[in-house]
């Protein structure tokens, strides 16, 4: 059977981020309630003129640097904050990277489970059509509300991925693990622009399913728990993570592993999604950029297992190989800049932009610049979203993005 799976991976994310600490000290309580109890450090906050799209087709040009776009015949674009309930936001980013006109695009919708869904459709594809390439792009901003319990794990971020044969990053095992209940931890009726958690229950299910999946994948691959060096995970929070780790460590009967060991089994996967938050469907893909871009040792031909979940829910355990000459191909360095780059805000403008609205009655509204990378929604007219190239402020030099116009901001508040 033909090798398919990861050919070029890259990760977007806002370039403002909220520092939890002073969203601790605008709440009153204790930052370690954050740093400890999540595992979470910042998280990053869209501004006006950046949605799914535009974070899509900034991780999808950087995805697609070396790659013939011709030869891309499916898009799939998973996310939970679909802007449109009939056109794919995959559309839109097709026009903006200008992909060849013979190309099935897709929106896919299952919570955070999504963009395994996708990954999971495209690799028969590609079996099939091994000439061929996928774009499967995941992206998500996370908003429970202000002064709301889930404030803390908000955030936002896209992973784009190139599949194909014989892939030059990872090679997907055929087997997985599959496990599917009808249940109402996590939800967003199409009247609210929140989404709402029943928190505990959820944290409850995800490990529960973990241990569903997990032993499925295990009863059809044959293999155990020490075939594994690293194991990636859907990131609500980190912390989370940290709990469910320690569930397959027990489940597996290798709690008495030495800390060090258990601790790198996960840890290196985390630091993307500690300085993020939650990203949905882009979360367990972040998670598996951080430990390769991040991992000092070789991985070439290690196996990493992932976890995948999405509330309501759909859980699924599968694996793959990470493929010889794989550094040659990661971003680290665009990542690292996309990171360092971004601008801390204060209270107050993390509120103001959480607090900027989309016209919902058909009147023109033009959207305030900010830093969106290479494209933005420029405005809205008429119900639709017109985008627009823009040019990066790349500078790592914070106060060069600094000027927030929180007076054009407002104009957008209701």
């Amino acid at each position: 059977m033909v090798k398919v799976g990861i050919d070029t991976l890259a990760i977007y994310t806002s370039r403002y981020s909220l520092n939890l600490s002073t969203l601790a000290e605008a709440r009153g309580i204790n930052p370690d309630k954050y740093h400890i109890g999540l595992g979470q450090y910042k998280m990053s906050v869209p501004p006006p003129g950046e949605d799914i799209v535009t974070m899509a087709a900034n991780a999808g040009k950087e995805a697609l640097r070396d790659i013939d776009t011709s030869d891309i015949e499916l898009l799939l674009f998973a996310t939970e904050s679909s802007i449109d309930q009939s056109k794919a936001a995959g559309v839109f980013v097709h026009g903006l990277l200008n992909l060849p006109p013979r190309c099935r695009v897709v929106e896919l919708k299952q919570a955070c489970y999504s963009g395994t869904a996708a990954l999971q459709l495209a690799l028969p594809f590609l079996r099939e059509n091994p000439n061929k390439k996928v774009l499967i792009i995941a992206s998500d901003i996370a908003r429970y509300g202000l002064e709301t319990p889930g404030e803390s794990s908000q955030g936002c971020g896209a992973i784009a991925m190139v599949l194909s044969a014989n892939p030059r990053i990872i090679a997907f095992d055929s087997e997985y693990g599959l496990f599917t209940d009808n249940v109402l931890d996590f939800w967003r009726p199409n009247y609210s622009h929140e989404a709402f958690v029943d928190g505990k229950y959820s944290s409850k299910l995800y490990l529960v399913m973990l241990e569903k999946s997990w032993e499925q994948y295990q009863a059809l691959s044959g293999r155990s728990f020490d075939d594994f060096t690293h194991f990636c995970y859907h990131v609500p929070v980190p912390r989370l993570v940290e709990k469910a780790h320690d569930h397959l460590l027990k489940v597996s009967d290798r709690t008495h592993l030495p800390d060090e060991v258990k601790a790198n089994h996960i840890q290196p996967s985390l630091e993307y999604g500690r300085q993020i938050g939650n990203s949905y469907t882009a979360s367990l893909y972040v998670d598996l950029t951080s430990l390769l871009d991040t991992t000092t040792a070789d991985l070439s031909g290690k196996r990493i297992g992932f976890y995948s979940y999405g509330s309501g829910c759909v859980a699924e355990y599968f694996s793959g190989v990470v493929q010889p000459g794989y550094r040659d191909r990661l971003n680290a360095d665009y990542h690292a800049k996309l990171f360092a780059g971004r601008t801390e805000l204060n209270y107050e403008e993390y509120a103001a932009f959480y607090q900027f609205k989309y016209v919902e009655d058909g009147s023109e509204q033009d959207i305030p610049q900010h830093n969106t990378g290479w494209y933005r929604l420029a405005k809205l007219h008429q119900h639709k979203r017109f985008y627009e190239q823009a040019h990066p402020q790349l500078a790592t030099d914070s106060s060069e993005n600094r000027n927030i116009d929180t007076q054009a901001v407002a104009q957008g508040m209701s």
